[in-house]
């Protein structure tokens, strides 16, 4: 679907986020209506807004605790008959959300629901939800399996299916990351992704399959292998080299994973700053091709995807250089890609980009031109 101008939006398509806000707020409410007060046993120390939350158990210990899915990238999984790297996907999603407040990842639940239990199926989805787990050093403690036929569908009949996972982990009260020490100067670094991750995927497959009548086997200038190929590639997990980060890095401030939303995610610290990133990576061709052939505004664009960045690290400016190492020597690539800005406080500012071609400016939920 495209809108009046040619162009394609996450909206047009059918996802909404400011009617996703606007619900939202009153699920809020009544999720803090179960929290107990500061002073009660296992309080709450998070507010909603960050990647995960953590229950305080005592002696200076938290239970960190976050849920996620894969989204529509199911359908692809379909569209592919390739379930073997979708569980990658689930885990990721949740540890590295964890990672985000200074949580070790500890032990992880699934939750699949189908149309129809086929062995073979079952078997794939959990060699891509057991291979996530061992990249992570996380258990799988359990799950729960649906059969939901009259709810579930997919993109043939019986194929359908939905994943979605929990995770949880441990921090020391006293070393919880949300970006509350943030100064003005600090430096971004960007942590390369595998691609188009797990967000965005109702627009692209919007723009690839339907809009052009492309299949999955298709190839476009630059990629190397099918487009299918490309955006069922599993997503990036960073578990390993966060937590090389917290033991040598004194100063890391903040993490923060770059999923839907793009990098309006920066501004889910806890400080009242923001950011100018005028040092940001060739984009990947892959998001050349989705907004090329979706006419999609750039600032959609960097609203929507991560465009090569699935996690940002928040350092001290003495700190960056030896960041920048760790994070290579799990075999990532970085680069330090902006710095912090008090002065524009709750925006990300996007300069010198080859990519967005003029300067933007982000704030709330949208980007717009500067």
């Amino acid at each position: 679907m495209t809108t009046d101008s040619g162009s394609t939006s996450y909206q047009s398509v059918g996802v909404d986020d400011e009617a996703a806000t606007a619900g939202l707020s009153y699920v809020a409410a009544r999720i803090k209506e179960t929290w107990p007060a500061r002073d009660e046993a296992n309080p709450l120390l998070l507010d909603l807004r960050k990647f995960a939350n953590i229950v305080d158990i005592g002696g200076g210990i938290g239970i960190a605790l976050c849920t996620d899915g894969v989204g529509s990238k199911v359908l692809l999984a379909q569209m592919m008959g390739k379930y073997d790297t979708i569980g990658i996907d689930c885990v990721a999603m949740c540890v590295n959300d964890l990672i985000c407040v200074g949580a070790t990842p500890v032990s992880f639940l699934d939750y699949i629901a189908v149309e129809h239990v086929e062995p073979k199926f079952m078997d794939e989805i959990a060699k891509g939800l057991a291979d996530g787990a061992k990249q992570s050093g996380v258990s799988i403690a359990g799950g729960e399996t649906a059969q939901i036929a009259d709810m579930i569908k997919g993109h043939a009949s019986g194929e359908g299916f939905d994943l979605v996972g929990m995770a949880i982990g441990t921090v020391k009260t006293d070393r919880i990351i949300v970006g509350a020490g943030i100064r003005d100067g600090d430096v971004v670094i960007g942590v390369e992704s595998s691609g188009v991750h797990s967000n965005g995927f109702t627009l692209a497959r919007n723009i690839f399959f339907e809009q052009h009548g492309l299949s999955v086997d298709a190839t476009l200038p630059g990629l190397g292998r099918s487009i299918g190929e490309e955006l069922l590639a599993p997503t990036n997990i960073y578990v390993r080299e966060a937590l090389d980060l917290f033991d040598q890095i004194e100063s890391i401030k903040a993490l923060v994973h770059i999923t839907g939303e793009g990098f309006l995610n920066l501004t889910r610290v806890e400080a009242d700053v923001g950011f100018v990133l005028d040092a940001l990576p060739d984009v990947p061709p892959i998001f050349e091709l989705i907004k090329d052939y979706g006419r999609v505004p750039v600032e959609e664009m960097f609203g929507v995807y991560n465009l090569g960045i699935g996690l940002c690290i928040v350092v001290d400016p003495n700190d960056a250089e030896p960041a920048i190492g760790i994070v290579e020597s799990h075999g990532r690539r970085a680069w330090s890609i902006g710095r912090v800005d008090a002065s524009i406080p709750n925006r990300v500012a996007i300069r010198n980009s080859d990519f967005a071609g003029t300067n933007l400016v982000g704030e709330g939920k949208k980007f717009g031109r500067a």
